[in-house]
């Protein structure tokens, strides 16, 4: 399967459909359209088109150009038909990114996209049918935030006498003084944190406002929650091994290598110059939660949270952590974290 699914989507536009519309993307168009998909939506939005094209050939439908018919059946499909992974129905946030990649493939091929106002009132019905039976899937699933107490256990597990415990420190410290996604911490390079007098200015290139941030990151009080004093340790074991540049956060095995050769199935595999990939520095998050004790779902994205949820509760302006974590100015993702944080902090019962 491609890892792109406007190359998927071309066998099987029929000849009549394109006849007399504007001549297909160009090779080069589609990588330059591909280069402004983030990398984690053009692979979901693969497999799900591939999903969805493996029900249209086992069900008589034409998965390209689709019939609004056939999306209300595909969508009512999912809401009954048990995932082999969960063993449960598609979640209506999976619907719904599932109906937006089939509309997606359909622009990418240059084919009108088939009217979804039937599937989506097929998912409007099925939240509505979750929430009433009272099930967790009605619900959105949110990463727990890595607020400051929780950052500290967190930080309580690592062995920072280590390469890997040094790495972890810095990784957990900076990707949460700068609320940035794990792809975009795993995306810097040494010369991207300098340290200054006052603490790190690190330009971290936000994907989704598709610009760079120069993210100022003053030293803490604290030196063991100090994220620039993290960095600096990093930076120090790394030079001792003759790693002065290239990326900041690498691969390190238990015998502190780094770097170390990945392989599947005899082909090598991974980035030569080691640099983590957004899972694995995800995975450094998920055990750390997992070390200290911490319920709830731990993800990457707990630091970014975190942060916005700490910000908040300090009386932090709203413009300005949007700005500082790259939210675009109005996000409502960022609204739904502070909207959690001000439910206890702000609540309009208070006093009455």
């Amino acid at each position: 399967m491609s890892q792109s699914w406007e190359i998927e989507a071309r066998p099987y536009t029929p000849l009549t459909a394109v006849s007399n519309a504007t001549p297909p993307l160009s090779a080069a168009a589609r990588e330059a359209l591909d280069a402004g998909t983030a990398d984690s939506t053009r692979r979901a939005y693969s497999a799900d088109w591939a999903e969805f094209t493996a029900w249209c050939a086992a069900n008589g439908h034409t998965p390209l150009p689709a019939t609004p018919e056939a999306v209300v059946e595909y969508v009512a499909a999912m809401t009954t038909t048990p995932r082999p992974r969960t063993g449960r129905p598609y979640s209506p946030s999976s619907i719904e990114r599932a109906v937006a990649a089939i509309r997606t493939a359909h622009s990418a091929a240059n084919v009108t996209p088939p009217s979804t106002k039937g599937a989506r009132i097929v998912l409007r019905g099925y939240r509505d049918r979750l929430a009433r039976e009272k099930d967790p899937a009605a619900k959105a699933r949110k990463a727990q935030p890595a607020v400051p107490t929780a950052l500290r256990a967190m930080l309580g597990t690592l062995d920072r006498s280590t390469l890997i415990g040094k790495r972890d420190a810095a990784l957990l410290l900076l990707g949460y003084a700068t609320a940035a996604r794990v792809s975009e911490l795993v995306a810097l390079d040494l010369a991207d944190v300098p340290e200054t007098e006052p603490g790190i200015e690190a330009s971290i290139y936000r994907k989704k406002i598709k610009s760079f941030t120069d993210t100022a990151v003053p030293f803490g009080s604290n030196p063991s929650t100090c994220p620039v004093r993290a960095v600096r340790a990093l930076r120090e074991a790394l030079a001792e091994v003759d790693r002065a540049e290239g990326p900041l956060f690498v691969r390190v095995d238990r015998h502190s290598r780094i770097a170390p050769p990945m392989y599947r199935r005899g082909v090598p595999i991974g980035d030569p110059s080691g640099r983590l990939t957004a899972q694995a520095a995800a995975q450094v998050v998920e055990r750390a939660a997992e070390a200290a004790g911490l319920e709830g779902q731990w993800s990457g994205h707990s630091l970014r949270r975190g942060f916005a949820t700490a910000a908040r509760k300090a009386g932090h302006d709203l413009v300005r952590i949007g700005r500082h974590g790259g939210w675009a100015d109005g996000s409502r993702a960022l609204l739904g974290y502070l909207e959690d944080s001000d439910k206890w902090e702000d609540t309009p019962v208070s006093g009455l």
